[in-house]
């Protein structure tokens, strides 16, 4: 299943989002989280065949680096701005869906990072070369789990907050990413 890695939000025609779209920089995101989910299943028949050459070492510190910041520079994105944001913006029984929706996809956050640090080890010792093996089920149980994660995010939750968020509010979210990732205003 391929993800909508740049999903259209109004306003927005380009695929590169930026801080100040940060409802498509999240979308864009899910791309780039798919892409290094397909390099996890493309390294598991990789290093059966090669072992750990120096493509599956580069590969291997390539996703191990993407996970250990971008993904839960994200995840945090979702959870210390987006939900929060979300919620405030719903009233009466649309904030229970909100909120139900929102603890769901916390959950799974932990769930993801949970399956993360399961295959981390195993990948740091590929990219350092001591490695041979990556679990085909330890790699298709996290991509699995990430698709159907971000497709609740992209037919959802991201529609939801383009509907229901305002101009201030979304700057905010813009402005708190930034400083997540210690980037200056713009």
């Amino acid at each position: 299943m391929t993800m909508n890695s740049a999903i259209r939000l109004p306003g927005f025609n380009a695929p590169a989002a930026s801080f100040e779209a940060p409802l498509e920089m999240l979308a864009a995101c899910h791309g780039r989280i798919e892409q290094q989910c397909a390099t996890l299943r493309r390294l598991v028949p990789h290093l059966a065949a090669h072992g750990a050459d120096a493509r599956a070492r580069t590969a291997a510190a390539n996703v191990l680096r993407y996970f250990d910041t971008a993904a839960l520079q994200h995840h945090a994105d979702e959870e210390e701005n987006l939900f929060p944001a979300l919620l405030e913006a719903m009233a009466g029984s649309d904030a229970v869906c909100i909120r139900e929706m929102t603890e769901r996809l916390s959950g799974e956050h932990r769930l993801l990072e949970a399956a993360w640090r399961r295959l981390r080890v195993p990948l740091a010792r590929i990219a350092e070369g001591q490695g041979q093996a990556l679990s085909p089920e330890g790699v298709e149980a996290f991509a699995g789990l990430y698709t159907g994660h971000m497709a609740l995010e992209e037919n959802e939750l991201l529609p939801m907050a383009v509907r229901l968020l305002g101009e201030a509010q979304i700057e905010s979210i813009g402005r708190a990413m930034r400083e997540r990732r210690g980037i200056g205003a713009v």
